[in-house]
């Protein structure tokens, strides 16, 4: 692909601290992992960080914490509010510990919740709202805040697609309870699989510690909000149990190369920001096309294009032309989720209809960005889309 839709932002610099780790005969979770953590929970000022293997693990890791706190635990049969549009492993956890879904319709232009569907489908049973902050866009915080009021409902993050984002100068990932975070290849920084959730809350962080890595008491400190105080023989204490938990461990290779990327990441995000200015200018020549309205600073994990009622194209019409040109798409994210065959083992409702999920899931794609200047991609952008306007007119 000449405009393709990901690609590595790695140099000598996280080769070298690969080398580091295989010098060090040491692969498991350990010291450079620890360092990443504390240094991606600065970057996003919050009081804590785990670092997991991958945003989808961060997913289930933050579901798992708030079933096993000690007071306000989401239990099974607890309503939790989703967007419609967002990936399979922002719903599976949920799924996975008995809670119910209900199914928000999205803005069509911000691609975020409808906010107005939002307020009327909170209900007495509704016990949590995931804001998912799509393709590096944050969503109204300040509006949700206000939606939720004084009632009892956590609000949490899925911030898998927009690490660097901001609102009002505060770190999307950090708005709710808990955030997770992704470090995939095609994300804002790689760790070649990788993922985080912050918190400010250490009850939940102890938990996450203890169900990362089975379910032990072994990584908890000595004095902790899940068990109290551990034992002092560590034989007595190495394999002793306490919560139902996985092996969701990062590698130490994933920590090392974190540490290097996360320097990156400031001029990362400028450069996407700069790049989604010049894109932003060149589909204003195309208004059969809607970009992404951007609320507070997004970090532009890609530019998603909505294919505008009566346009004289079909998003099959583009697909083909932009992959004969070079130019990678994708639908956006997983467009409409709730049409797919994986519900009937889901427990959930729908509020009220769809109608922008299903457009989205239509009309809508998304095509790459980067962490360098896309200026000759943009120049094959435009020659392609002009050319097909072009003919149309002809």
């Amino acid at each position: 692909m000449l405009y393709p839709l990901a690609s590595s932002s790695w140099d000598h610099q996280e080769y070298a601290a690969m080398q580091s780790v295989i010098a060090s005969g040491m692969f498991t979770m350990g010291r450079y992992v620890a360092d990443f953590e504390n240094a991606f929970a600065d970057f996003t000022g919050s009081r804590f960080c785990v670092m997991v293997n991958s945003g989808s693990s961060a997913n289930l890791l933050m579901v798992a914490a708030m079933r096993y706190r000690k007071q306000g635990a989401l239990l099974p049969g607890d309503e939790v509010i989703v967007p419609a549009v967002s990936w399979s492993t922002t719903y599976s956890p949920f799924c996975q510990y008995g809670l119910r879904l209900k199914f928000v319709d999205i803005n069509r232009e911000t691609l975020n919740y409808d906010l107005d569907q939002l307020a009327t489908a909170i209900t007495e049973t509704t016990r949590c709202i995931l804001a998912v902050n799509l393709l590096g866009n944050p969503n109204d915080f300040t509006q949700i805040n206000e939606i939720i009021g004084g009632r009892n409902i956590v609000l949490l993050e899925d911030n898998c697609e927009s690490m660097g984002a901001t609102l009002g100068n505060k770190q999307t990932g950090t708005f709710g309870l808990m955030g997770s975070f992704s470090t995939f290849f095609s994300h804002h920084i790689s760790t070649m699989e990788g993922g985080m959730v912050v918190t400010d809350d250490e009850e939940l962080y102890h938990i996450m510690l203890s169900v990362r890595a089975h379910g032990w008491t072994r990584n908890l400190p000595k004095n902790n909000l899940v068990c109290g105080t551990k034992g002092e023989d560590p034989f007595e204490e190495s394999f002793r149990f306490v919560l139902p938990g996985y092996n969701l461990r990062p590698l130490e290779l994933s920590g090392a190369i974190g540490i290097k990327q996360l320097c990156k990441l400031p001029d990362i995000i400028t450069t996407r920001r700069a790049n989604a200015q010049i894109f932003l200018e060149l589909v204003r020549n195309f208004t059969w096309l809607r970009p992404q309205l951007e609320i507070g600073s997004s970090s532009w994990f890609g530019f998603s294009l909505l294919i505008e009622q009566n346009a004289p194209f079909t998003r099959s019409d583009v697909a083909t032309a932009f992959f004969k040109a070079g130019i990678d798409i994708r639908p956006i994210v997983a467009g409409n989720f709730a049409k797919n065959e994986v519900l009937r083992w889901v427990d959930y409702t729908i509020h009220g209809s769809l109608p922008n999920a299903e457009d989205i899931d239509s009309n809508g794609f998304f095509i790459g960005n980067h962490h360098y200047s896309l200026v000759k991609e943009f120049e094959l952008l435009y020659f392609t889309l002009n050319n097909m306007q072009e003919n149309d007119n002809s």
